[in-house]
């Protein structure tokens, strides 16, 4: 049958309990301790990842803003632009109008001119005209 020597059993007891002692300090140790820096290490990188958030937030925010600013101050520019462009057409248009006006008037005055000299030329062709009216009717 099966036979149980107690010094073996007591030795391997022995080598049982000093192998738990010498992974517990060169292998269990260490490791615990390598997994706990590494959970700080992982906790600490969340709290500065939250941190980066805010930032981001505030960050994201201010180039809003400062996006928001521009387009009302190119909102604004566009509008001033297009108010000058305004008045300059106008200022134009009322240069042409006057410059017009003033054409016109020349030309009724040269029109009227034109007209005084076509009625005295034809005032003095009556007498000449009247003798070919009065040819004519003698003819027939």
């Amino acid at each position: 049958m099966l036979d149980i020597n107690p010094m073996l059993l007591l030795a391997t007891f022995v080598v049982f309990v000093s192998l738990i002692a010498v992974l517990n300090s060169w292998l269990y140790n260490p490791l615990f301790g390598f997994m706990d820096k590494r959970d700080e290490d992982i906790r600490k990188d969340l709290e500065k990842v939250g941190s980066n958030d805010n930032e981001i937030a505030e960050l994201q925010a201010k180039a809003e803003s400062i996006i928001m600013n521009a387009k009302l101050e190119a909102a604004a520019l566009r509008e001033k632009v297009i108010a000058d462009a305004k008045e300059l057409a106008e200022n134009k248009l009322e240069a042409k109008r006057a410059e017009l006006a003033v054409d016109y008037v020349e030309f009724k005055q040269s029109l009227a001119q034109s007209q005084e000299e076509l009625t005295k030329e034809l005032m003095a062709q009556v007498p000449m005209f009247k003798e070919a009216v009065t040819a004519k009717i003698s003819q027939i």
